[in-house]
C-alpha cells in the first residue's frame, strides 16, 4: 500500500472538490483523485469548470452584453458605430476564467490539506482505490471511505456521430474559433438552449431540432410557453416533434434529415450541436469485486443519503440519482463528509433550484401547476409580470413573470417559478421561502426595497391570495 486515508474521493468536479474540502476541514485525512490535464496538467474543477457551466456563462454574458449593445442601445439614446465581435479574445476571456477558478482549486487543497493525486481512479473490493497514470503506472491506495464523483459526459446518439469541426458535443460548442451562418442544435433543453443562445445572439441562424412534442416539460408550462415565445423572437428557430434520422457531412456542410408532423426534411448547417442530455461516467469506475451497483442506465445505486451497497462507500453528483445540477452534487458533497464525521445532515431534494441561463433566464423549485394537478392536490397561484416592475422597465427587461404557487389550505409555497432578467438570482428567495416552511402571507408582509425586480415576488405572493397592488387582481367570486 502506498498510504492510507480516512476518505478518497475519486473526481474533483463541484461535488467531489467540495466533499474532499469538507471532510479536510472536520479532521479527516483526504485524498482526492482526478484524471482531468490541460495541456499535459493536472486540472481541477471537473466539468463544470472546465467546459461546463463557468466556460458557457462567460459566453452567454458575453454574447447577451453585444446583442443588447446590437440591438437595444440605441432604444436607449446609446449609439455604437462598427460593432464587431472578437471571437478569439471572447474564447481567451473564457479560458481565462477556467484557469484562475481551476487554479483557485489547487489552492483551497493546498490551505486545507487535501492530497490531490493526479490519474485514472478505479475502486477496488475493501475501499482499495488503483489510481492509473498518464504513463500507465498504477499505485494503490486504502481509505475508511471512498467517495465517487466522477460525473457525466455528453450521451451521443448514432444519427449524429461526432465529426470534428462539424457535428460537436456541448465541449466541442465552446470552442468555435468564428461565428457560423447556420447552426443546427439537437435538444431543446437546458444546454441545447444555453449553447443556441450564445451563437444565435452573435448572429449565427441557429435551428433547435427537439424530438419531444412539449417545450421544456419539466418546466410549468405557464413559464415555458411564455420563455418560447421571447426565444423565438429572438430569432432561435425551435422545432417541436423534430426526430433526427441521420446526418451526413458534404463540401464543409452538415446535412441534417430529420423527420417532423409534416413527414421527412432536411436541414443544412455549418456547425451542428449535439445537447440530447448527459449520462453517468461510470465507466471503468469499479472493480467487479468493489461491492458497488449501477442500474441498467449506469447510475450508482445509493439510498437517501448517498451509500452505495458497499460499506462506507458514497456516491454523488451527476453518478446518482435525481438532477445533474452543480450545487447538488456540491450539497450532496458537504452531506456526505459531515455524515462520515458522525453528523446526521440531509440534503432537502424538493428545495434545489434549476436554472436555464438564457435571456430572459428561466429559474424554478419545487412542484409546478402540471404536477399537482396530476396529483390531485388543490392549490392557489399569484403571477406577476415584469412588465409592471419599474427596476425591469428601467433596465429594458420587462419580459416574463414571477410565479408562486401555494397549498390551497394552508398557504404554504409548493412552487417557485421565475422567467425574466436574473431568474437565477431570484428563485433563491423561493428557496429559502420553502427552506423555511414559508406561506405566501410571510412573503406577502415582507418589506422588498424600491425599485428592485424582487419587488416582482412580493406582488406574486399578494396576489397568491388576491391581494397584489400594482396588477389587477381575480375577480372575486360572489
Amino acid at each position: 500500500m502506498s498510504d492510507k486515508y480516512d476518505v478518497i474521493v475519486i473526481g474533483a468536479g463541484p461535488g467531489g472538490y467540495v466533499a474532499a474540502i469538507k471532510a479536510a476541514q472536520l479532521g479527516l485525512k483526504t485524498a482526492c483523485v482526478e484524471s482531468w490535464t490541460t495541456d499535459g496538467k493536472q486540472v481541477l474543477g471537473g466539468t463544470c469548470l472546465n467546459v461546463g457551466c463557468i466556460p458557457s456563462k462567460a459566453l452567454l454574458e458575453i454574447s447577451h452584453k453585444y446583442e443588447e449593445a446590437n440591438h437595444s442601445f440605441a432604444d436607449q439614446g446609446i449609439e455604437v458605430e462598427k460593432l464587431a465581435i472578437n471571437v478569439e479574445k471572447m474564447m481567451a476571456r473564457k479560458d481565462g476564467i477556467v484557469k484562475q477558478l481551476t487554479g483557485g482549486i489547487a489552492q483551497l487543497f493546498k490551505a486545507n490539506g487535501v492530497t490531490s493525486i493526479y490519474g485514472h481512479g478505479r475502486l477496488l473490493a475493501n475501499r482499495q482505490v488503483e489510481v492509473t497514470d498518464a504513463d500507465g503506472k498504477t499505485a494503490t491506495y486504502e481509505a475508511d471511505h471512498v467517495i465517487l464523483a466522477t460525473g457525466s459526459k455528453p450521451i451521443e446518439i448514432p444519427p449524429a456521430p461526432l465529426q470534428e469541426g462539424f457535428i460537436v458535443d456541448s465541449e466541442g460548442a465552446l470552442e468555435f474559433t468564428e461565428v457560423p451562418k447556420r447552426v443546427g442544435v439537437i435538444g431543446a433543453g437546458v444546454i441545447g438552449l444555453e449553447l443556441g443562445s450564445v451563437w444565435a445572439r452573435l448572429g449565427a441562424e441557429v435551428t433547435v431540432l427537439e424530438a419531444l412534442d412539449t417545450f421544456l416539460p419539466a418546466v410549468d408550462q405557464q413559464v415555458a410557453k411564455d420563455a418560447l415565445k421571447q426565444f423565438k423572437k429572438q430569432g432561435l428557430n425551435i422545432q417541436l416533434q423534430a426526430r433526427v434520422t441521420g446526418t451526413n457531412v458534404k463540401r464543409n456542410l452538415v446535412y441534417v434529415n430529420y423527420e417532423d408532423a409534416k413527414g421527412e426534411q432536411e436541414l443544412m448547417v455549418d456547425k451542428l450541436i449535439v445537447a440530447v442530455g448527459r449520462r453517468p461516467n461510470t465507466d471503468n469506475l469499479l472493480a467487479g469485486d468493489s461491492g458497488v451497483n449501477l442500474d441498467e442506465r449506469g447510475f450508482i445505486f445509493v439510498n437517501e443519503n448517498c451509500r452505495t451497497d458497499a460499506p462506507n462507500v458514497w456516491a454523488i453528483g451527476d453518478v446518482v440519482r435525481g438532477p445533474m445540477l452543480a450545487h447538488k452534487a456540491s450539497e450532496e458533497g458537504v452531506m456526505v463528509a459531515e455524515r462520515i464525521a458522525g453528523q446526521k445532515p440531509q440534503v432537502n431534494y424538493d428545495c434545489i433550484p434549476n436554472v436555464i441561463y438564457t435571456a430572459p433566464e428561466v429559474a424554478w423549485v419545487g412542484k409546478t401547476e402540471e404536477q399537482l394537478k396530476a396529483a390531485g392536490e388543490s392549490f392557489k397561484v399569484g403571477t406577476f409580470p415584469f412588465a409592471a416592475n419599474g427596476r425591469a422597465m428601467a433596465a429594458n427587461a420587462a419580459s416574463g413573470l414571477v410565479k408562486i404557487i401555494a397549498d390551497e389550505k394552508t398557504d404554504r409555497v409548493l412552487g417557485f417559478h421565475v422567467v425574466g432578467p436574473q431568474a437565477s438570482e431570484i428563485v433563491a428567495q423561493g428557496v429559502i421561502a420553502m427552506e423555511f416552511g414559508s406561506t405566501a402571507e410571510d412573503l406577502a408582509l415582507t418589506c422588498f426595497a424600491h425599485p428592485t425586480l424582487s419587488e416582482s415576488v412580493h406582488e406574486a405572493a399578494l396576489a397568491v391570495n388576491d391581494g397584489a397592488i400594482h396588477v389587477a387582481n381575480r375577480r372575486k367570486k360572489k
